[in-house]
């Protein structure tokens, strides 16, 4: 039986790594320099590429390669079908709105999303060590064009069958995804993505032992005690999204940043609010709000999107927590304000401690 730390090393090994840290792919916060930082100091950058155009994936791909030579993580969701319209649900839905900033017209519901394809031969093209994938599977053909350009394919899952599936399909890797994470619920199935939200340290060692594939643990890991943990309980590697996002290198809002350091896990909610999606979010006003028996249901992803696009806006522009889409993992609260590169080197320094 391999031990927690040689099974860390072989994975470090396999990718070229110095230590066994992801910097998780989140749409809208992987900035070039903190997947810089990152790599620098020997773990995996990486982008969530759902809201970026081709020439946008490949300007992120560019200036990473130049400032680094580690390796970096492209991810994309997989489409949902597309959503049943109900034109007197997205006119509440858009009345709602009406308290919390500029109204959004009626014609923001036909906002339309990136070219699906056009961005998987974007990311083929900009040559990462890995795809990895969310909400879903690619298809064959994508999966075995990855293949034969030596591109690995990591597949997010929140379930056991997720994972079953996802090895079946010829995934490298398998990230299992626990409901303590930041974001949207990476669920194959958005219907069930809340009655089936697993915690880590349930779903890890089953997914593991489940599969013959390396996994990777992400949720609600931000110190040295989670990542130990992880290894401990079979994983390969951890990936840490909101446990970065207070580092300069991320750059997103101060009061989203001020929000992470205050919040207690009982401070974050799942809502579909933000996108129609289900995603952990602090308990802001806003999510707080529509939760509420008054509101109306929220839209379906995309339209629910697209219709708060303007708040949201409007709520960075303004650093207004209550507007912000603070995306919040319920261990916000161990996160640091510290250079990213050294955090990564400090995080593994401790969970080796643990370990040995």
């Amino acid at each position: 039986m391999t031990t927690p730390l040689t099974r860390a090393q072989a994975f470090i090994a396999e990718y070229d790594l110095q230590l066994p840290i992801l910097m998780a792919p989140m749409a809208g916060a992987s900035p070039p320099a903190l997947a810089i930082a990152v790599a620098n100091a020997g773990g995996m950058g990486a982008c969530g590429t759902l809201l970026l155009p081709p020439d946008a994936i490949a300007g992120w791909a560019g200036e990473v390669r130049a400032a680094t030579n580690g390796g970096f993580q492209l991810n994309l969701w997989i489409p949902d079908p597309a959503p049943v319209r109900d034109e007197a649900a997205e006119a509440a839905v858009r009345d709602a709105l009406a308290a919390w900033g500029p109204p959004a017209p009626a014609s923001a519901a036909d906002t339309p999303l990136q070219d699906f394809d056009a961005q998987c031969r974007a990311m083929l093209d900009a040559g990462p060590a890995v795809i990895s994938s969310v909400m879903g599977l690619y298809d064959p053909a994508f999966v075995a064009e990855m293949k034969a350009r030596g591109i690995r394919w990591w597949a997010n899952v929140t379930t056991v069958g997720e994972a079953e599936a996802a090895e079946a399909a010829g995934a490298d890797a398998i990230v299992a995804q626990g409901a303590e994470a930041g974001g949207h619920r990476g669920a194959f199935d958005a219907a069930g993505a809340e009655a089936r939200a697993v915690g880590l340290f349930s779903l890890l060692p089953q997914v593991v032992d489940a599969v013959a594939l390396p996994v990777i643990a992400t949720g609600g890991i931000a110190d040295a005690r989670g990542i130990a943990a992880a290894l401990v309980l079979g994983a390969s590697a951890a990936q840490i999204g909101t446990g970065l996002l207070r580092t300069p290198e991320a750059a997103i809002a101060p009061a989203w940043a001020d929000g992470l350091a205050r919040a207690r896990p009982e401070d974050t909610m799942l809502t579909r609010a933000f996108s129609g999606r289900p995603g952990r979010s602090l308990a802001t006003d806003y999510a707080r709000a529509w939760a509420g028996p008054d509101m109306p249901d929220p839209a379906p992803y995309p339209i629910q999107r697209a219709l708060t696009q303007t708040m949201r806006n409007e709520g960075t522009k303004a650093d207004d927590l209550a507007r912000i889409q603070a995306w919040s993992g319920q261990s916000a609260g161990l996160a640091q304000a510290r250079p990213a590169g050294d955090l990564v080197a400090e995080l593994w320094d401790g969970a080796r401690a643990l370990l040995a």
